[in-house]
């Protein structure tokens, strides 16, 4: 049985990983925090827990996490960096769902992040937790990024074309969409449903956070510096991200359903569909699935890749969870054996 703690368990991520491991087999909730829900239950703030956790917020200070064998941090950049040395110091296992240690370059993230790192010691020895590319990495791991939920589907969807090669590493386009709640669980203008529904738009157009924690992984990927256009989107649903992806190719011709369809053949949690198809988002709402298609239009020389996830899921909650998994020698799958929910 593995004893987790969650620092920060009261917006929606820390929600998902509540609900997702009251049910885990193999995992115990010990300690939850929150500052501003300190004493109150957790069952009366998520009813939908109700009779699943029979547990209280605790003050940051006071939650016995040290006596843990993995820390989740659910909580807004800046803080991860400030405990994680402690807990790692004390035999405590992280995983950081927010972005503390994602970028490997300490300057860039201070530039991005706008605040001075706490401890870039530990960056190099963060692993990315996208267990379809690092997952041997992640199972000896002590402290892992988990990634951010555009990052999940976008790298994911250009994974297969980038370890082929043949494609114009400086003409790679992300056109991603995101539902309400990947902005998070705060009291904001912008994400009233009377100011969001019925409408969409594009967003930090001229650079977001995840735009060089993409390009990161991306140009490990192909081992070569990639130009990235990353455009997001907000639409007014609540949850998933849908990227839409456009690769050039180069050289001779390839057969792409194939390819994806070979990469991704052991993967538990990506599902490449038939050729011709669109994936949804409301077909993963709920589980830890990355649904793929790859098309070439006309025959032409660009590819367009469409890949949909839950971005409370697979882009957060349920990724954290497939990492405590590999990383306590337990089955990937185990606790995310879930169906997404329809309508």
């Amino acid at each position: 049985m593995v004893k987790v703690g969650i620092v920060g368990g009261t917006g929606y991520t820390g929600a998902e990983l509540l609900r997702l491991l009251a049910k885990h087999p193999q995992a115990q909730i010990g300690a939850i925090s929150s500052r501003t829900e300190a004493g109150r239950a957790v069952a009366e703030l998520f009813p939908n827990l109700r009779g699943y956790l029979d547990l209280e917020f605790s003050e940051p200070d006071a939650a016995p996490f040290g006596d843990c064998d993995l820390v989740f941090f659910a909580t807004p950049n800046g803080t991860a960096m400030r405990m994680a040395p402690a807990l790692l110091d004390a035999g405590v296992r992280v995983i950081d769902l927010a972005a503390d240690f994602r970028l490997k370059n300490v300057e860039a993230w201070e530039h991005w992040y706008g605040m001075p790192h706490a401890c870039g010691d530990l960056v190099a020895e963060a692993v990315y937790g996208l267990p379809e590319l690092h997952r041997e990495a992640i199972k000896g791991a002590r402290l892992v990024a988990n990634p951010g939920c555009y990052p999940t589907a976008v790298t994911l969807g250009f994974l297969p074309l980038l370890e082929a090669g043949g494609v114009d590493l400086g003409y790679l386009i992300a056109d991603a969409k995101s539902g309400l709640s990947g902005a998070g669980r705060k009291a904001a203008v912008g994400s009233l449903m009377a100011e969001v529904g019925e409408s969409f738009k594009a967003y930090a157009v001229t650079g977001h956070r995840h735009h060089p924690e993409i390009r990161q992984t991306l140009s490990t990927i192909a081992a070569a510096e990639v130009g990235l256009s990353f455009v997001p989107h907000l639409v007014p649903m609540i949850r998933g991200i849908e990227a839409t992806l456009y690769a050039r190719l180069l050289g001779s011709p390839v057969d792409l359903q194939l390819l994806y369809q070979r990469r991704f053949a052991a993967e538990p949690f990506v599902d490449v569909l038939p050729a011709g198809s669109h994936p949804e988002t409301r077909s993963v709402r709920g589980g830890n699935l990355c649904r793929i298609a790859v098309a070439q239009p006309l025959g032409g020389g660009v590819v367009v890749i469409q890949s949909v996830i839950d971005n409370l899921v697979k882009g957060a909650a349920g990724q954290a969870v497939q990492n405590m998994n590999l990383m306590f020698g337990l089955d990937e799958a185990m606790g995310l054996d879930l169906i997404g929910l329809a309508p």
